[in-house]
């Protein structure tokens, strides 16, 4: 009987179409020889040398994983002789796993720097990737389709819940949440007094101040004119308000990334004991006017008595001549020396 060194062994898989994760797949190793072959199974790992994984003609895969892709050998051997196989390779598709979420950078993030975030995930074939941001309970519509989320300058309203699916023709898989924090300057801060109407006297004025920042801001409280600080503190109370507090208060909101101020106008109004010096004090000042009044009074009431009582200065009364009266007078002149005149005949 002729002696053979074994041939070179052919390789199959069964099924020999796509080969799904977590079906069942047979690897055969077979080669001519005689006296017969001794079958070795052998797998690269990458660039790496080959690894044994089987001393039997047969490799079978019960549940086949992803992990179980590559490329795989066979020798046949016998006493007179070894021959390898060409490789087969095994491609195990699978719906994407987990996607893993990154950020760059990953330390604190400020507002206006630009922020990446980034989603993989092991799937074959390969994945396609959609970005949400979450809205409370609700997701948002997509942000973009693409495994990278780029920010050119991150916004404080750009912080939140992100997340991503990945999704092939096998399957999709959502990734955990990961929350970006941005870090700014406190906005512009917003003051509030109560009472919000008019202040009386000796009451007590509250004040609050508060502004969106993050970290969270620190108060100062400053009055106008005023070099030192009235209070620190989100809330500003005077207990006794008076004349003199009456002005201009500033609140000063600050964090390490910078600062920003708000100013409003304290102005007293007239309280109840106030009401009342002042009802004192003008009726004190109509009281002492009284006097005044009736002094005046009399002094031109006696002055009127002193005119009606004096004499008055005789005064020349001219009367005017009547012309009848002086015709009638020359006539009766004229009518005396006529009778004088006849007498003495």
């Amino acid at each position: 009987m002729h002696r053979d060194a074994p041939k070179l062994p052919s390789v199959s898989a069964s099924p020999s179409a796509e080969i799904e994760e977590g079906s069942s797949v047979t690897l055969t190793c077979s080669s001519d020889a005689n006296p017969a072959a001794n079958y070795t199974w052998y797998k690269r790992n990458g660039n790496a040398d080959l690894s044994s994984v089987s001393e039997r003609p047969l490799i079978v895969f019960s549940s086949i994983q992803s992990s179980d892709s590559g490329q795989y050998y066979c020798s046949a051997e016998n006493l007179l002789g070894s021959r390898r196989s060409e490789s087969i390779f095994i491609d195990v598709t699978y719906p994407p796993k987990l996607p893993s979420l990154s950020v760059s950078p990953s330390a604190e993030i400020e507002e206006g720097s630009s922020v990446t975030l980034t989603c993989s995930s092991d799937a074959n074939p390969a994945a396609n990737y959609t970005w949400y941001k979450r809205n409370g309970n609700q997701k948002l519509p997509p942000l973009t389709k693409e495994p990278k989320l780029f920010f050119s300058s991150f916004q404080s309203s750009d912080s939140g819940q992100y997340f991503c699916t990945a999704e092939n023709l096998m399957g999709s898989r959502r990734s955990e949440s990961i929350s970006i924090d941005v870090k700014y300057a406190p906005k512009l801060p917003s003051v509030s007094v109560s009472p919000s109407t008019g202040i009386k006297e000796s009451s007590s004025v509250t004040l609050t101040c508060s502004s969106d920042a993050n970290p969270a801001a620190n108060y100062t409280w400053y009055k106008e004119n005023e070099d030192s600080p009235k209070a620190s503190g989100q809330i500003f109370t005077i207990t006794d308000f008076r004349a003199e507090h009456s002005g201009s208060y500033s609140c000063g909101a600050q964090n390490k990334l910078g600062r920003s101020n708000s100013t409003l106008t304290l102005i007293v109004v007239a309280g109840s004991s106030t009401m009342i010096v002042n009802i004192i004090g003008t009726t004190l000042g109509v009281l002492m006017l009284i006097p005044v009044f009736l002094l005046s009074l009399w002094t031109r009431k006696k002055k009127a008595l002193r005119s009606t009582t004096e004499a008055p200065e005789p005064e020349e009364i001219e009367l005017d001549s009547d012309p009848e009266y002086e015709n009638d007078s020359h006539t009766a002149a004229q009518r005396e020396d006529t009778e004088e005149q006849e007498d003495m005949v």
